[in-house]
């Protein structure tokens, strides 16, 4: 049991670590940090990945119950959101990066709406923060208390869980949405309606 959570602690670490920053990248309003903690980033889900990867295949490697095989056995259910966030994530956290790159020659320049607006992209945080909390209860059950053996807290569990990946769903689309609308450039009015009227 104790194997089994020193396999899975860091795991969630990251996964929480890089949901964490994911969070604060539209806050930031200096283009090097906002190139900074977009690099941390990177990593973070890179490293995530690549652990969640580790286990689920040293899990089907393992044959029995050994501790890599419970543990890869917690984490099925953060399989899902991990291959969203190699997939979606990793891409535009790297384009993002690029794209905070291209202010090098001006680090103390604010970061424009633009670039905020594609940190808040629900795709950036959303599945980084989604495998953290799918990871959740991997590391309960592995710390002695079972879920899924009680029907009274299985249920109440899977709503809350549910509840959660919405509020966060919908926090993110509406973040985006507020950084994009500031990132459109102003429409002109027409010269013509302006002037005086000619008979």
């Amino acid at each position: 049991m104790e194997s089994q959570l020193t396999i899975l602690l860091p795991v969630a670490a990251v996964w929480l670590a890089a949901g964490v920053v994911a969070d604060g990248l539209p806050r930031l309003r200096n283009t090097r940090m906002l190139r900074r903690r977009t690099g941390w980033l990177l990593v973070l889900a890179l490293t995530g990945v690549a652990l969640t990867a580790a286990v689920l295949g040293g899990g089907l490697l393992s044959a029995g119950t050994a501790p890599v095989d419970r543990a890869a056995a917690g984490l099925t259910l953060a399989a899902g959101p991990a291959l969203v966030a190699t997939v979606c994530s990793v891409r535009r956290i790297r384009r993002l990066w690029a794209g905070a790159g291209a202010f090098a020659s001006a680090p103390a320049a604010p970061a424009p709406h633009g670039l905020r607006a594609a940190a808040a992209h629900p795709l950036v945080g959303l599945p980084l923060q989604v495998t953290a909390l799918a990871t959740v209860p991997a590391l309960i059950a592995a710390a002695g208390a079972d879920l899924g053996a009680d029907p009274g807290v299985t249920g109440p569990a899977i709503t809350v869980g549910a509840l959660a990946v919405i509020a966060i769903g919908v926090r993110h689309a509406l973040r985006h949405n507020r950084f994009a609308e500031r990132a459109r450039p102003a429409v002109a009015g027409s010269t013509r309606a302006a002037g005086a009227l000619h008979v």
